[in-house]
């Protein structure tokens, strides 16, 4: 039976997850540097070992209120071929899913198709997102201009 591994994170009581062929690395984030015109979500640039890497807040592109408690990390990824920087709340666990216990999130939900599926763990519910598809064309090209 085939599994896949998942990065999982928190946005504030939720968990998501990403498959961790798509990222790069986990960072502490200490802040961006802003860029003019951009929307809330954008954090900025940061420079990471000399590379320009724009950095989103998915907690505020998702629209949802978080709770910033203590140390903030990012998450370094690959997403539609280029590395942005994902601002989380927390990075709790790197986990191995089986293929049955991941639905697809079409069959319980319209919210789009950034969503690959809900992943079940025990009790827990993951929320497994698509990240070729998180970001608009519009928001492709910000980050492009921004990087």
């Amino acid at each position: 039976m085939a599994s896949e591994q998942l990065v999982v994170f928190q946005l504030g009581s939720e968990e998501y997850a990403v498959s961790i062929a798509q990222v790069k690395e986990i960072i502490r984030y200490g802040g961006a540097t802003k860029l003019p015109n951009t929307p809330p979500h954008m954090e900025g640039i940061i420079n990471l070992r000399g590379k320009v890497i724009p950095v989103i807040d998915l907690g505020k592109r998702f629209g949802l209120e978080r709770a910033r408690r203590g140390e903030v990390q990012a998450l370094i990824v690959e997403a539609a071929g280029r590395e942005v920087g994902m601002v989380v709340d927390e990075v709790s666990e790197v986990l191995r899913l089986e293929d049955n216990a991941i639905e697809s999130a079409q069959a319980v939900t319209r919210v789009g198709d950034f969503l690959r599926g809900i992943g079940k763990t025990g009790d827990r519910l993951l929320i497994i997102l698509n990240l070729d598809r998180l970001f608009s064309e519009e928001e492709h090209v910000e980050m492009q201009a921004a990087g």
